[in-house]
C-alpha cells in the first residue's frame, strides 16, 4: 500500500497527489528547496555585480572589485571547506564590503544545515531559519520564506521522515546511461530488462 510520496513542490505534481492519493504523506524533496535559496543568493549576487562591474565593455577583463566578484561566484557555490585561499580572501572581502551578500550566503548555508538534521530538531531549526529570513531585509529571501511557509506541510514531512528523491534521481540517471550506451532501443522491453539486470537484484542462471 502506498503510504509516502516524495517529489518537488511543483503544482502539477501536488494537484494530482491531492486528487488521487490524499491519504499518503507527501514529502518535499530537499534538493528543490535548497535550490530556492540558491537562486535567491544568485539574484543577490547579481545586484552586487551590477554595482561593481567595470564599465569598459563586456568583453574586457574585470578589474578591482569586479575581479574579486568573479572569485566570489565560485566561492558562494562551494562548501567553505573547499575554498581556495583566493576564494576565502574574496569572501572575507565580501563580509567587510557587502554584508547583505554575505548575509545571503549565510542564510543559504544555514538552510543546508537544517536539512542535515532530522526529526523535531530539523523542524525547530527551520522555524528559526524562517524567522531569520523574514527579518533579513533581503527581498529575495523574504520571498523564499513565504514559499517555504506555503509548502511547510510537505517540507516538515521530509524533515521528519528523511525521504527524498535521491534514489529515484540516481536510478533515472543510470537508466539514461544504459540507453545511451545501447544507442537507443527499438523495444522498450529490452531496456527494461537491461535496467533490471544492471540495477535490480535479478540473477538469472547462466548457461555455463
Amino acid at each position: 500500500m502506498l503510504t509516502h510520496i516524495t517529489s518537488d513542490s511543483a503544482g502539477w505534481i501536488r494537484g494530482p497527489v491531492l486528487e488521487r492519493a490524499r491519504h499518503v504523506v507527501h514529502c518535499a524533496d530537499p534538493f528543490h528547496v535548497i535550490r530556492w535559496v540558491g537562486e535567491a543568493l544568485n539574484l543577490t549576487r547579481r545586484l552586487v555585480w551590477n554595482q561593481v562591474r567595470p564599465r569598459r565593455g563586456r568583453n574586457k577583463p574585470a578589474v578591482g572589485e569586479g575581479a574579486v566578484m568573479r572569485k566570489v561566484l565560485w566561492a558562494l557555490r562551494k562548501d567553505p571547506d573547499g575554498w581556495t585561499d583566493n576564494q576565502a580572501a574574496a569572501m572575507a572581502w565580501i563580509a567587510a564590503t557587502h554584508p547583505h551578500l554575505h548575509r545571503a550566503w549565510r542564510l543559504k548555508e544555514a538552510l543546508r544545515a537544517v536539512f542535515r538534521l532530522s526529526g523535531h530538531e530539523a523542524v525547530m531549526g527551520l522555524d528559526q531559519w524562517l524567522n531569520w529570513a523574514r527579518r533579513s531585509r533581503l527581498p529575495e529571501f523574504v520571498k523564499v520564506a513565504r514559499t517555504i511557509t506555503t509548502h511547510r506541510v510537505t517540507i516538515d514531512a521530509s524533515l521528519m521522515t528523511g525521504l527524498n528523491n535521491g534514489l529515484v534521481e540516481s536510478t533515472n540517471t543510470k537508466i539514461r546511461l544504459i540507453a545511451r550506451r545501447g544507442y537507443g532501443f527499438k523495444n522498450v522491453d529490452n531496456l527494461i530488462a537491461l535496467a533490471q539486470l544492471s540495477l535490480g537484484h535479478h540473477k538469472p542462471p547462466l548457461p555455463t
